[in-house]
């Protein structure tokens, strides 16, 4: 097995690889551009950021060096922890003369006082909230139901983050902290995020604007938003967003259109497996062509129904060939998947309904042999700390879990 990475940023270079990877990548590619509806761009350099510290190391240095705007949409921004660094950062910049704008969800910070976004508002930083829990601007259906599962942070036009990081003390330590010992919802969360430079920021910042003008109903204070950009790596780099609500989910297309390409394997890490009958359906034909698929998932997670909604589909895919992964050491809130070597997607969207259906999401796809390679070292570091699930064991499993199973793939739906 390949060297393991620590816990932070990840390197990876820029290349296709040798013949056969670019072979593959190249088939990837067509595949990819046609599921998105736009080219792939070229050009780019993606750094991969393991766990909450590195990320916000990251982040934050990002912020500092802000001379023109700063751009933060995020499912939750929590007040404590990085929530209060951010927001000293937040206003130190404002004073500066940058243009701040912070776009958050209304249901995944409910829990966030209102003098933490007060402070922010006094400073001059512009907020938004996405759909809010309020009779007088939502619907009840509407304001529960659709929400904003992005994560996006980008920093004068030029440098882009996304993954699955939220603004949260949950992030406070790595997750090697917890490494050996059997987690709890209090015990320190394993995610993925990634550090984004070329022209693709371009369109995640016409994702953020987009967004923005949706839900204010006007134009984002006046900033450099599109500086040119040039060529500054080798990543050829996909972006795979979604609105909540819409029927239409490029990155689902764009996902089983790579499991029905794949020749090797398929490396999934996700924190809530609920899949469609479709993507069910992609992955066990995958396995049982001789493709490797395998899939880690939380032993633990803040979210019982969605995870025995996820075991409900256990034994379709054991009895396919696909081997499943459960890590019981830290919570697994990754979403990041891994196919042939060259196609690699990290960001917001879980495997899950709400990510189909419900959720606005975003994820970048990108196509490169080096940085498929980082992320491949990632998912093996997180195999090592996780226990294979036998199908004779899921098939002897108890009468609890199996009613707890039964219970959540009820309302899978809303999952």
């Amino acid at each position: 097995m390949p060297p393991i990475p620590k816990t932070g940023a990840t390197p990876s270079g820029g290349s296709l690889g040798g013949a056969g990877a670019a072979a593959r990548a190249s088939r990837h590619a067509r595949t990819l551009a046609h599921a998105l509806d736009r080219p792939v761009t070229p050009g780019n350099r993606v750094e991969v950021l393991i766990d909450g510290p590195a990320t916000y190391e990251a982040m934050f240095a990002a912020i500092d060096a802000a001379r023109d705007h700063i751009n933060i949409e995020s499912y939750i921004v929590e007040a404590d922890g990085p929530g209060d660094e951010l927001a000293r950062r937040l206003i130190a910049k404002r004073r500066q003369g940058v243009k701040v704008n912070l776009l958050y969800d209304g249901f995944g910070s409910v829990r966030t006082s209102a003098q933490y976004f007060e402070q922010l508002r006094r400073a001059g930083v512009e907020l938004c909230e996405y759909n809010p829990l309020s009779p007088l601007k939502n619907t009840l259906s509407r304001a529960l139901h659709l929400r904003d599962h992005r994560k996006l942070l980008i920093v004068d036009g030029r440098v882009a983050f996304t993954g699955g990081i939220n603004i949260s003390s949950v992030y406070s330590a790595p997750s090697s902290a917890t490494a050996g010992r059997r987690a709890s919802e209090e015990s320190e969360w394993r995610d993925t995020h990634v550090r984004v430079e070329g022209p693709v920021v371009a369109t995640l910042q016409r994702l953020f604007l987009d967004h923005w003008c949706g839900q204010t109903h006007g134009a984002a204070q006046r900033a450099r938003y599109f500086p040119q950009l040039r060529a500054v790596g080798e990543h050829h780099v996909g972006v795979a967003a979604c609105d909540a609500g819409r029927r239409r989910n490029p990155f689902y297309r764009a996902l089983l259109r790579a499991i029905a390409t794949a020749e090797q394997r398929i490396w999934v890490t996700v924190a809530y497996f609920v899949p469609t009958r479709r993507l069910l359906r992609a992955l066990c034909a995958a396995a049982r062509r001789g493709v490797d698929v395998r899939l880690v998932l939380p032993g633990i997670s803040d979210s019982w129904a969605a995870m025995h909604a996820g075991r409900a589909h256990y034994g379709r895919l054991l009895r396919a060939g696909v081997r499943i992964y459960e890590r019981h050491d830290a919570l697994l809130h990754a979403k990041t998947t891994v196919i042939d070597g060259v196609w690699s997607t990290v960001g917001s969207s879980n495997l899950d309904w709400r990510s189909f259906l419900h959720n606005a999401e975003a994820n970048v796809v990108v196509l490169d042999a080096g940085f498929a390679d980082a992320l491949e070292k990632v998912f093996q570091r997180d195999l090592q700390c996780s226990t294979e699930v036998q199908l004779s064991d899921w098939r002897g499993r108890g009468w609890k879990a199996k009613s707890l199973e039964w219970l959540a793939a009820r309302f899978e739906f809303l999952l």
